[in-house]
């Protein structure tokens, strides 16, 4: 079942989840007249700072999700691991545009490989491991180096390990005797990696935010800049691969790919059913957000045009970074800080971000580096 109604700003929104994407949403919702109900555990969650209420209980408390049922018009998520069983009952209302199919899929590694096999789209040799048998034989079959990979779970880079080489193949299996359930594919030396935030509309239209390329330290994004330096081609490819997996899979709101490309070949790495940290330079960068136009998508309301108004960077701003992201705002005329409201600034944990924008690639790459320098000093 699915929301036909358009939903109006006074109406309200749901979000499922109090991080920084809820509360970028309902930043953009609250912008455009909407009111705001946030479920989340933790009292005074970041989105709760910007929300008209907070539902404080578990994701997966289904007296509060029909509370949350009962005071939405319409109902969202700010990540993917959502309790399934919750989210079937709010699409039985009819107050969950997305559906279930999106998170059903990019909750586990397993079904995210099945929908790029099944649409026959370029995908590196895989094997999933259930038993220790499995695993010694897709670590005999499979060519080196590797990567295993818990199926469900696992983000900035937690949940895998890299096998190098065939000594350290009993690591590999001490980790999925650890883990269980899991995927070891090929490790794809790519030449960089790009991602492809785009919004689906209930109707099926679609709007691409420009292709973006990204950048990573220690497994967590760390810059994205736009648009991506690549041929016409890997941009038209990648496009072409989301197109394809967002019909595919009836995606609603906004959505992010993230692929790796390697000469002329574009390889699906993961999905994300939700905005994305790749997507944030949306917010300066372009006529709308990812935010807003997710907004607009689960409100049944047409989808605005995207235009890039010029080069545009986007760095993360990490726990042991951020007493410098503040300096530098208060001492410098380029760049928009972001901060998240989270309390503790832990050292990698993502605190906010900083989005610099300029007319010429050139003059970007200064800011940045004026940046780096003034942060690193």
């Amino acid at each position: 079942m699915q929301t036909t109604n358009t939903i109006l700003p006074s109406q309200t929104i749901g979000i499922i989840g109090g991080g920084q994407l809820g509360r970028m949403m309902a930043i953009a919702a609250r912008y455009m007249g909407y009111k705001i109900v946030v479920l989340d555990p933790t009292p005074d969650c970041p989105t709760a700072h910007v929300a008209d209420q907070q539902i404080v209980a578990a994701y997966d408390d289904l007296h509060a999700i029909d509370q949350l049922i009962d005071g939405c018009d319409v109902i969202t998520y700010e990540f993917e691991n959502v309790d399934l069983q919750a989210a079937a009952i709010i699409h039985q209302s009819g107050k969950l545009p997305q559906g279930t199919r999106a998170l059903e899929v990019t909750q586990n590694r397993e079904k995210e490989k099945q929908v790029v096999s099944d649409l026959r789209l370029p995908v590196p040799d895989y094997y999933i491991v259930t038993s220790t048998e499995e695993c010694e034989h897709a670590l005999d079959s499979i060519a080196f180096p590797a990567v295993i990979k818990t199926c469900r779970g696992g983000y900035d880079g937690k949940g895998q390990l890299k096998i190098h080489n065939e000594s350290e193949k009993e690591q590999a299996i001490q980790f999925f005797k650890l883990h269980g359930y899991c995927i070891i594919e090929q490790w794809i030396t790519f030449d960089k990696e790009v991602s492809v935030v785009f919004t689906r509309s209930i109707n099926g239209d679609i709007e691409f935010f420009p292709l973006a390329e990204n950048e990573h330290r220690d497994h967590i994004l760390y810059k994205t800049t736009v648009p991506a330096n690549v041929d016409q081609s890997i941009h038209d490819s990648a496009c072409q691969i989301a197109k394809k997996i967002a019909d595919y899979m009836d995606i609603v709101g906004t959505f992010a790919i993230e692929m790796f490309v390697k000469g002329k070949e574009v390889y699906v790495n993961e999905m994300a059913p939700r905005p994305h940290n790749s997507g944030h330079y949306t917010i300066e960068g372009c006529n709308i957000s990812q935010f807003a136009q997710h907004i607009r998508a689960i409100c049944g309301l047409p989808l605005i045009e995207v235009e890039l108004h010029g080069p545009t960077a986007m760095i993360n701003v990490l726990g042991n970074d951020i007493k410098y992201a503040k300096t530098f705002l208060s001492r410098s005329n380029v760049g928009f800080l972001h901060l998240y409201g989270k309390e503790e600034p832990k050292e990698k944990r993502k605190m906010g971000h900083i989005t610099f924008t300029a007319k010429t690639t050139e003059e970007l790459e200064k800011q940045v580096n004026y940046f780096k320098e003034e942060i690193h000093s």
